[in-house]
């Protein structure tokens, strides 16, 4: 199991991780968890790469990616690629807990993609997509949708338990209709 980053900003809430190589991540909705003690799990809402100085942007140069690695190798070293994850659950004497943890994640552990089991035993109840609705600042829907399709990949399409869990975005969605409507239908 390889590591897919490094933490660099930690709250109860979630994590902000740097990626070892640039332009890489884990994708959009990927279930990630860390080395610490406890292990946090959470979803991946966000990755950006930018400038390793805040207040510079990097300039364009008109040129392929081939090209700038060609000539300006450089240019690459003054980049870095971070990933944001909501904190879904945590692990505590072999069980997991659906809830924030009661320490955040140190500075500087490792962050690796979960297994394929391990998506199933987050996915299995519908506690991450209630924690994904309640989170402010991030893209609610996509990441649902996102998130939805790493679970289902990791059962192999079950396609019973896609029902359950449009079954519970009915009711977390109850007064909008529009909006489970949209959801569902880029789901499937």
């Amino acid at each position: 199991m390889s590591r897919v980053g490094e933490i660099v900003e930690s709250s109860t809430k979630g994590f902000v991780a740097r990626s070892p190589r640039i332009g890489q991540s884990p994708s959009f909705g990927c279930f990630v968890k860390t080395d610490s003690k406890p292990v946090v799990y959470g979803l991946v809402y966000e990755i950006i790469t930018e400038s390793r100085d805040p207040g510079r942007k990097p300039d364009p140069y008109g040129k392929s990616i081939e090209e700038l690695k060609r000539e300006q190798p450089e240019i690459f070293e003054l980049l870095k690629t971070e990933f944001r994850a909501l904190t879904i659950a945590y692990s505590e004497k072999e069980s997991i807990r659906f809830s924030l943890p009661p320490i955040p994640p140190h500075i500087h552990y490792f962050v690796y993609e979960c297994t394929r089991e391990e998506v199933e035993l987050l996915s299995s109840e519908d506690f991450f997509l209630r924690t994904i609705i309640s989170s402010p600042n991030v893209p609610v829907d996509d990441l649902i949708i996102s998130s939805l399709r790493y679970a289902q990949d990791a059962r192999q399409f079950d396609k019973e338990y896609l029902v359950r869990m449009g079954k519970s975005l009915a009711r977390f969605f109850r007064d909008d209709y529009e909006r489970l409507s949209s959801v569902l239908r880029r789901l499937v």
